[in-house]
């Protein structure tokens, strides 16, 4: 099949790849510009090099909604767009514009974790799995006929670095398995239950500030989750920031106010955690390494020298 792609980041560069090297024609590429934002410096093989490499016409836009674009497009006479981490709304007149319309490639189980970020926030609220799926785009984001899944399980040591280069190696099967089934000439696929559907915002800095109201399990899910080459998980310590680079949940339960510098557990010092810490029946979280405000990586046993005073969401 003639196939136009939209894609961004090592996601929308492992797709454009996949393709390279399947029976299919890719006759144009469209890709964003390189961006300044955290996030977007993170995992960014950059889609416009591979395709001008292989001499495939590239397009830059930020927003894929003006005339010379859709002119190009419609010359190119695609018989379907393969879209894979494209970060702006695509209109309707574009995605439906091929003969078999536009293959959106996600990297969530939809249709949960629609949206972005889906690895984080999987891994922050403890899936069992996650995974890539292929789906047929329809006028609601990431909404549209499931038309391949794949799974892989999450570890219980994983970091989202981890399940990063778990599904991206899902990529290719997914999207070359669903365009066998498009160009075979099937055309009834899953319809995704609605009511299970949940959509993300991108993350910010604020989201991987440490509110120590949350339960240790959870914390302790959300430093991994912020696992290099991501933003580390941070929280306040004498009106310094203070980055988690690692932590595990206690052995003991421990009891207070949520964000004390309790106890010394093994190689951890506990910090206490839960919005029902006063109980005394909750674990805390045991912080093992930590990165200071001017960049200093040490034992967490090494940097609190002593035992009492907070860690707070603010300096």
């Amino acid at each position: 099949m003639r196939v136009v792609m939209f894609g961004y980041q090592t996601w929308g560069h492992r797709t454009l790849q996949a393709l390279l090297e399947s029976e299919h024609d890719v006759v144009l590429v469209v890709t964003h510009p390189r961006s300044d934002h955290a996030y977007e410096k993170i995992w960014d093989d950059s889609v416009a090099d591979l395709a001008e490499e292989h001499g495939i016409p590239v397009l830059l836009r930020h927003r894929p909604d003006d005339e010379e674009l859709f002119a190009r497009l419609t010359e190119a006479d695609p018989d379907i767009i393969v879209a894979n981490n494209w970060r702006t709304w695509i209109p309707p007149r574009v995605f439906r514009l091929p003969r078999h319309g536009t293959l959106n490639v996600h990297d969530s189980l939809l249709p949960k974790y629609a949206g972005f970020s889906p690895l984080i926030w999987a891994l922050i609220n403890g899936e069992s799995e996650v995974g890539v799926t292929a789906h047929l785009m329809n006028d609601e984001l990431d909404a549209g006929d499931i038309v391949r899944q794949e799974a892989v399980p999450v570890g219980p040591s994983d970091t989202a670095t981890d399940l990063f280069h778990k599904t991206v190696d899902l990529i290719a099967p997914v999207t070359i398995g669903a365009l066998g089934l498009i160009a075979a000439g099937q055309s009834e696929f899953t319809r995704q239950d609605r009511s299970e559907a949940s959509f993300f915002h991108k993350r910010s800095d604020e989201d991987s500030r440490i509110d120590w109201n949350w339960p240790a399990a959870d914390l302790e899910r959300l430093v991994r989750a912020q696992s290099e080459p991501y933003p580390s998980a941070y929280t306040h310590h004498r009106g310094k920031r203070l980055e988690i680079l690692a932590a595990r949940v206690s052995e003991g339960r421990y009891g207070g106010t949520p964000g004390r510098v309790f106890y010394r557990e093994g190689d951890g010092v506990v910090i206490v955690a839960g919005a029902d810490a006063r109980t005394g029946r909750n674990h805390g979280l045991a912080l093992t390494r930590v990165r200071t405000e001017d960049g200093r990586e040490l034992a967490a046993a090494d940097y609190f020298t002593a035992m009492g005073g907070y860690l707070t969401r603010h300096p």
